[in-house]
């Protein structure tokens, strides 16, 4: 193709498609610690993995996390010894079963829950702001998944608790009085009919406020309800998913209450502890327990890892710890406590690492040389045509919708970065036809919170540049000339806080700019519930 408005020509013409080649990564924590042969590392998985659901089948374990408005959703992974994970499958990977059209970044998919029973897994979610409460099936966790069964209830974060041959589904749902203070919720018991997929009886308001409603406890969620030596426990978050996150847990003798708080509660918080501490792990809450087939309990949580104050741009990450038992109560951590890095592995038979690992220090190269791209990628809300193709190697994208259109879908193709201190990189072929065109890499952490870097034209110009957005209108950093059409290796290199943009052509590398303040990719700034996508990204007329 000849190159369209090169040295300084105002002629428009279609563009071609862009072409990347090659994405690569390494990742590195910026926390150093010693793991030993019989020990493992949290989080159990980096990045933006929250809302972490276990179930235990046999010898195997399973996970459901969070994903909100990313397609494909809901992803899922399995272990046999709790501490390395191979992601198997999204739950969420066809059109038909979620529409997010017009969805924020986090709105969408809430807190799902992984359950089995009679051979068949169960997804019980929340489509926020999309029809809400859902149960979806499976015979292999791996997929298909089914479409969604709608649920008659308001609220969010259902969990099915078995018993025999009956399911309950258990959820936060508006309190049956009005509302005392702002984050005044309650949780909820109805009994759930699998074989017809209806809500039937009564509901039953289970805790209201929290475990102690004089002191206005907010945001009660994540409940889930096991049987042990004749009590029902009621583990619940409480406290939002911030700072101030914690885990209760509660008990009774009869399923429908009346259930007891733990006196010790909370039985996991780090609030408490000086925000000031070194490499400080914070947010810890939404956990669920799981029993080992040794007899053991550990419990699954998501926690954040803040590189400086409360800002963190890598998202809620999974973490693990043992469950311990006092007088009859379940403690994950004692309080003042801090979560550990590294701890006693599991009893279990441990497995080889992962060929992609989810932990500690780890890189890996996508070639784009399969039929379809790796269950690790994901876009932004449902899109209604496919925006990539994949063609002898190369990673082709379609025309698309620009990055902050709620109604359509960009093309844009991205992995989570999962460490604060990450290499990303990719190589592009664009000639861009008309101004304002553009392919290379964006990093996104919501639809008014992202960055943009690659190939663009400007005033005619074939140039590298940097485009920010952080809330309001998207704005020009830097940008150079590129006196080639030569295809572009455009390199992100993240550290904490900031990044530095390097790009390297016919005329060799080159830095763009270093040392750019990307706070605005924190939660902290953009808000929300996600972590920063980075990858592929083209939109071109």
């Amino acid at each position: 193709m000849v190159l369209a408005g090169f040295a300084g020509s105002s002629a428009a013409v279609a563009a071609d498609p862009p072409r990347f080649s090659r994405f690569a990564y390494e990742g590195q924590a910026i926390e150093r610690v010693e793991v030993g042969p019989d020990s493992y590392r949290n989080p159990i998985l980096s990045g933006y993995y929250p809302d972490p659901s276990v179930t235990r089948v046999g010898d195997d374990y399973y996970l459901v996390l969070s994903s909100f408005a990313h397609f494909p959703g809901l992803p899922i992974f399995t272990s046999k010894d709790l501490v390395n994970w191979t992601q198997i499958g999204n739950a969420i990977d066809r059109t038909e079963q979620l529409d997010f059209t017009g969805m924020r970044t986090s709105q969408a998919v809430f807190a799902p829950d992984i359950s089995y029973h009679d051979g068949t897994f169960y997804i019980v979610n929340t489509c926020v702001e999309c029809k809400g409460n859902f149960v979806i099936t499976a015979k292999d966790p791996a997929g298909p998944w089914s479409n969604p069964i709608w649920l008659p209830f308001e609220g969010i974060d259902p969990s099915i608790y078995w018993e025999g041959d009956r399911a309950y589904i258990v959820n936060n749902r508006a309190p049956a009085e009005p509302p005392r203070y702002s984050g005044h919720r309650a949780i909820w018991i109805q009994e759930y009919d699998w074989r017809s997929g209806k809500m039937i009886g009564e509901s039953t308001q289970l805790v209201n406020g929290g475990v102690d409603i004089s002191k206005k406890p907010v945001w009660i969620e994540g409940p889930h309800i096991f049987l042990k030596d004749g009590w029902y426990y009621l583990t619940a978050a409480e406290g939002g998913t911030s700072v101030n996150h914690s885990q209760v847990v509660l008990r009774s003798r009869k399923l429908r209450g009346p259930f007891v708080p733990y006196a010790g509660n909370p039985i996991l918080t780090q609030r408490d502890l000086d925000p000031a501490r070194t490499n400080p792990i914070t947010s810890a809450g939404h956990a669920k327990l799981v029993q080992t087939q040794k007899g053991d309990w550990w419990a699954t949580f998501l926690a954040v890892r803040p590189y400086e104050g409360d800002y963190y741009n890598i998202g809620r990450e999974t973490f693990l710890l043992p469950v311990t038992w006092k007088d009859g109560w379940p403690v994950i951590l004692p309080k003042g406590q801090p979560i550990p890095f590294t701890a006693p592995a599991p009893k279990l038979p441990r497995q080889q690492p992962p060929k992609l690992p989810t932990s500690g220090d780890f890189a890996y190269v996508d070639e784009f040389d399969g039929q379809t791209l790796a269950m690790q990628w994901v876009g932004v809300r449902t899109p209604k045509s496919p925006v990539y193709r994949l063609d002898g190697g190369d990673l082709l994208l379609e025309r698309g919708a620009p990055m902050g259109d709620l109604q359509r879908t960009p093309a844009f193709v991205g992995r989570r970065q999962q460490h604060h201190r990450a290499t990303m990189s990719t190589t592009v072929r664009f000639a861009p036809g008309q101004d304002g065109e553009r392919a290379g890499l964006a990093a996104m952490q919501s639809d008014l919170s992202y960055l943009f870097f690659g190939i663009t034209r400007i005033d005619g110009r074939r140039v590298v540049a940097l485009y920010s957005r952080e809330g309001g209108q998207e704005r020009l950093v830097a940008s150079a000339p590129l006196e080639s059409d030569a295809p572009l290796t455009l390199t992100i290199r993240a550290d904490r806080g900031k990044m530095a943009f390097d790009y390297s052509g016919a005329g060799g590398k080159q830095t763009l700019i270093q040392d750019f303040d990307v706070k605005f990719l924190s939660t902290k700034v953009a808000t929300g519930f996600v972590g920063t996508i980075v990858g592929p990204y083209a939109w071109f007329r």
